[in-house]
This record gives C-alpha cells, sequence and structure tokens, in this order.
C-alpha cells in the first residue's frame, strides 16, 4: 500500500488526526516488496501444480451421496500433494475444522497405550482440551501425553531428544503461536524437530499443527521431513471461497491411517462427496497465494501503525512471518473488548453488531471475537479474537485485502483510544 492509499481510506472514514499521522508514519516503515520473493515463490508452488494437474472443466462437477470416484475430490487432493510435495493428501468437508483433522491424525497414529508428546509445550486451548481435559479426551483412552516446555520461546532440542530416549509414538508440533506469547516455527524449525525426534525415535511419527502458515513461506513443513501436516481448509488454502473442511497431508501411510480412522478400516479414502463444492475448493486454492500475499502485507501494516501508538506487538512490522497471525499486547480485559469492536465495525457483514466476551466451546478463558466473514470462521477473512487472561494479547488474523486489515487496524485503534 501506497501513501496515496492510505488517503483515499483517511478521506472516506472519520480517523482521529493522532491515529492518521500514525498511520502516516506507519506506511512508511512497512517495505510493500519485503517478502515479495518468498511470496513469488508460494505462488509459483501452487501455479506449478495446476500446469502438472492439468484440471479439466468436467473434473469439477463433484458427487453426492456416498461420493465414489469424484473427480473434483481426486485433482483436488492431487494438487495439494504437490503443493506440499507430499505423496497423498486427504482433504475433505467431513473434517469440520482444523482441531478435527489434527485430533484425528493423532489418534489415527497412536497405538493402544501409546506415547504422545507436545515438541511446542501446551497447545493450542481446543487441542489441549481434546488431548487432556474433556470427557472423551485421548488420555483418557490409555494415551500418555508429555510437554517438551519451549525455551526462550523456541524448540528445546535437547530436551526433547532426552524425552523422546524414554520412549515415543507421536511427536506433536504446533506451528503457529496459539494463543501464547510465543513466535511462530518456521516451516523448516519444523523439520527440525523431525531430525531431532529421528535421532533417537526413528519410528515415531511427527505430525505438524500447520494452521494459519499454508503459503507464507517458500515451502511447507512436509518439503522438511515431517510426516504430515494438518490443517483447516478455510483458512489460507481456502482463498476465502472454500466453504469449510479440513485436510491432513503427508506420507502415503500416515494418511492412510487417517482415512481408516476417520471413516472405517477397508473405505480408506473412496468416499467423500464433494457435494458440488469442487470449483469453489479449485478456484479458491488458485487464488491463495494472492490472499495470503495481501494478508501478510495488511498485517505488517496493522503491526506498524500500532507500534507507532506505542503497542507492543509480535512480530514486528517488516519481520519475517511464519503464519497470518499478528499478535498486539493490549494489557488489560477491557482494552480487548474496546480492540474486538472497534475492528467489528469494518466487517463486511455483521459490522453493526457489538462483540461481547463469553464461553466458546474447547476454550478454557472467555474469549472475546470479531468477525463478520463470509464462510464462518475463515480466519483467511479478517477477524480477531483475545482469551480474557494475561497478558491480555489480541491475534489479529487475516484479511483478503490489505486495504481492509488496514481499515479494521485504524477502526480498533480509534476504538482504542475512544475506551
Amino acid at each position: 500500500m501506497n501513501a496515496d492509499s492510505l488517503e483515499v481510506l483517511l478521506e472516506r472514514f472519520a480517523i482521529d488526526p493522532r491515529i492518521a499521522a500514525a498511520a502516516r508514519r506507519a506506511v512508511t516503515r512497512v517495505d510493500p516488496a519485503a517478502h515479495a520473493r518468498v511470496r513469488s515463490l508460494a505462488h509459483a508452488r501452487v501455479l506449478g501444480a495446476f500446469v502438472d494437474e492439468g484440471i479439466a472443466q468436467s473434473d469439477l462437477a463433484g458427487t453426492f451421496g456416498y461420493g465414489y470416484d469424484d473427480a473434483a475430490r481426486a485433482r483436488y487432493e492431487s494438487l495439494l500433494a504437490r503443493i506440499f510435495g507430499a505423496e497423498r493428501a486427504l482433504a475433505r468437508l467431513s473434517f469440520v475444522s482444523g482441531t478435527h483433522a489434527i485430533v484425528t491424525a493423532l489418534d489415527a497414529c497412536l497405538p493402544q497405550g501409546g506415547r504422545l508428546l507436545s515438541a511446542t509445550g501446551p497447545p493450542y486451548d481446543t487441542l489441549r482440551n481434546a488431548i487432556v481435559d474433556a470427557p472423551h479426551a485421548l488420555v483418557r483412552r490409555g494415551v500418555r501425553y508429555d510437554e517438551v516446555p519451549l525455551r526462550d520461546g523456541a524448540v528445546d532440542p535437547e530436551a526433547l531428544r532426552a524425552a523422546c530416549a524414554a520412549g515415543v509414538d507421536v511427536v506433536f508440533v504446533q506451528r503457529s503461536r496459539g494463543y501464547a506469547p510465543r513466535r511462530t516455527l518456521s516451516a523448516a524449525e519444523c523439520g527440525d524437530v523431525a531430525s531431532a525426534v529421528r535421532a533417537v525415535a526413528p519410528a515415531a511419527v511427527v505430525l505438524v499443527d500447520n494452521c494459519y502458515g499454508e503459503l507464507v513461506e517458500a515451502t511447507e513443513p512436509t518439503h522438511h521431513g515431517v510426516d504430515a501436516v494438518m490443517g483447516s481448509l478455510i483458512k489460507n488454502l481456502g482463498g476465502g471461497l472454500a466453504p469449510g473442511g479440513g485436510y491432513v497431508i503427508g506420507r502415503a501411510e500416515v494418511v492412510e491411517r487417517v482415512a481408516a480412522r476417520h471413516y472405517a478400516p477397508g473405505l480408506g479414502d473412496a468416499l467423500g462427496p464433494t457435494l458440488g463444492f469442487g470449483r469453489a475448493f479449485v478456484q479458491g486454492l488458485f487464488q491463495a497465494p494472492l490472499v495470503v500475499a495481501e494478508c501478510l502485507a495488511g498485517l505488517d501494516l496493522a503491526a506498524a501503525l500500532f507500534a507507532e501508538l506505542g503497542e507492543p506487538v509480535d512480530p514486528l512490522p517488516g519481520a519475517v512471518r511464519g503464519d497470518i497471525v499478528q499478535a498486539i499486547r493490549l494489557g488489560s480485559p477491557e482494552r480487548l473488548a474496546a480492540f474486538a469492536r472497534g475492528l467489528q465495525r469494518a466487517m463486511p457483514l455483521d459490522a453493526r453488531f457489538a462483540p461481547e466476551p463469553g464461553s466458546v466451546p474447547g476454550y478454557r478463558d472467555h474469549v472475546i471475537m470479531s468477525g463478520g466473514a463470509f464462510v464462518g470462521g475463515a480466519t483467511i477473512e479478517l477477524s480477531c479474537d483475545a482469551p480474557l487472561r494475561p497478558p491480555f494479547e489480541v491475534y489479529l488474523q487475516g484479511g483478503t485485502t490489505r486495504e481492509h486489515v488496514l481499515l479494521g487496524a485504524l477502526f480498533a485503534a480509534q476504538a482504542l483510544t475512544a475506551d
């Protein structure tokens, strides 16, 4: 975004002069070409997959019912496998969320009484709930579960190897920060985890929660030796068009285990209709690199704006990014609520509503969220959420255009000023 684009927004909307001045300074801090090469490499991966796949119009029709011989599903999963440098992909509407795909993969790869180890400390709230706390959590069926604490926000390889030496079946890596004050791991760092694990436990399966990280870098964790990645199809890969679903991508043997667990042994991945949404999935994937690039540019601008206003931000503007999440530390529940209500005013849908904190299934604390997505829960579209607990950080996510992200940030900053 250049200064002229910012001035158009400032002329159209009544922005407090102090915030407008900070926004003008923020635009000068952000280099629009800072991430250009990485984004081009991610885009080339997707373009190359489409060229190699050779999809025809007739492949997009989709099926209903059982979904036997669904060409749209087969083509879409083949595209994903190519993009991720993997043997096989399972991408289905029947995965209702990223958490669903992740827990299915963990359950499929853990033997009876097996040991699961989180290499990145406590996982995201909904996942920890599914592993430990919920009535039918994995530990309640005999899974042994341990966590390796992060060291200075990064994976501790020595502690990880020591934990694996005691015996482990599955090692889990959460790539994105989740609701923790830690940095996001790069794709290569996820591969480093796999190397450390295999040095002492070569048979262990390394699974990566890849939510929010797809197409942000030139490579994916599967390019660096992890066994499989899991995530949501209505985040980065959906390009704002996919209507739902989740994925597991990686080694064929691992994906087959997950398919058998998700459907039934003997059925594998032979079933699963696309219900006429094949075109949305494929077109969304084609557009995804551009949408992710716009999102990252917008988040850089938002980081620069709030840094100019004196708020602690992570990542810093212009820093290397591993996901589409921007953390802003606001310090109190009241300021979290003000931010969310300001951001809500920029939403294309439900802008007149005022978010309130409340209980959300799978979360330990009350959470306040802002969103008005065309696909409910599609955090590639602009949104934010924040658990009401110290250090009271808000997590700004997504945005299909950089202008929309900046407008949301301006409205959120104005709400903080008025609070």
